[in-house]
């Protein structure tokens, strides 16, 4: 009976020893004076597109971490991720006004809108084309496909009123998930006639979908007693606040201001950093990026204008 039983404890002894590691250290794990690793992941990492351009507009390439500086709310910041000339994915809504007060334009902007279309995306890409009068309607659905958007453009549909801000809306929670870079693309006069959404929920949804607004703004009559002067405002404010540009058409025309678009995009600065010393109570963060060595208005900086915290990153 002892020699049986010595056999059996020689037996389990080479049974355990032949257990693989991974049955070892679910063992070792069970140990109570065993300390268990715990692994911290900060994700608030705040990301700023940021476009440089000279006086005259034109896109600065070759600029280093080292050539910026980052504070989020007055409290300088350290740079811990830096790209130049991204090439992230480029996730972009075109989104063109049909109503009647741009009607005269619209043949023109949309021939203009193929040449941008097939001179911006790439196989990493992606738009998606809006059209927007009495109501918003996506015409097609994001793709890296070409023909599928200049199909689109054949097919619009004019109307009577314009409801921008709703179109702003719609187009910033469609780019809200989307990975890479959000880019919306307005072409309209500016006038919302269409009381569904406000100026300050549009803005705050391009905001906290990390959306750059460009605005081309295409001005009816210029010396018109009904021009909508508060709506091309209200674009001007949204692509300043956003990081993006506006242009008016009846000046820069619409070749032209898709062009510069396309350029800018190609030469962004993709800055990343984890906000230390913050109050989390704070429900919004002012982000301010410099040049320091910059002198005078040599350099022009425009990236989106701060963060919710409640959803940084």
């Amino acid at each position: 009976m002892k020699r049986l039983q010595a056999i059996a404890v020689l037996a389990l002894a080479v049974a355990l020893a032949s257990l693989p590691a991974s049955a070892q250290s679910v063992q070792d794990a069970s140990a109570p004076n065993e300390p268990v690793p715990t692994l911290h992941v900060d994700v608030r990492l705040v990301n700023v597109l940021t476009s440089v351009t000279d006086a005259n507009g034109a896109p600065i390439g070759g600029l280093g971490q080292n050539d910026f500086a980052v504070e989020d709310n007055g409290q300088p910041q350290k740079i811990a991720l830096f790209e130049r000339q991204t090439n992230r994915p480029l996730n972009l809504v075109l989104a063109l006004d049909t109503s009647g007060s741009v009607g005269k334009d619209l043949d023109a902007e949309r021939a203009a809108a193929r040449r941008f279309a097939r001179s911006i995306l790439r196989s990493q890409d992606s738009m998606s084309l809006i059209e927007f009068a009495t109501e918003v309607h996506q015409v097609v659905p994001f793709t890296s496909d070409v023909k599928r958007i200049e199909h689109g453009l054949n097919t619009l549909h004019r109307g009577a009123a314009t409801a921008l801000y709703e179109a702003i809306q719609k187009a910033s929670q469609s780019l809200a998930s989307r990975e890479g870079r959000r880019v919306l693309v307005l072409v309209t006069d500016g006038g919302d006639t269409v009381d569904t959404v406000t100026y300050r929920q549009a803005l705050e949804s391009t905001l906290r979908a990390e959306v750059i607004v460009y605005s081309l703004i295409d001005v009816p009559i210029e010396a018109s007693a009904g021009r909508d002067l508060g709506g091309e405002h209200a674009l001007i404010t949204l692509s300043g606040q956003t990081g993006g540009r506006y242009f008016y058409l009846d000046r820069v025309g619409a070749d032209a201001s898709f062009s510069k678009i396309s350029q800018e995009l190609r030469t962004q600065y993709l800055i990343g950093y984890y906000p230390a010393r913050q109050n989390d109570a704070e429900d919004f963060h002012r982000i301010t990026v410099k040049i320091p060595r910059a002198r005078g208005d040599a350099y022009q900086l425009r990236y989106r204008s701060g963060y919710y915290s409640d959803n940084s990153r």
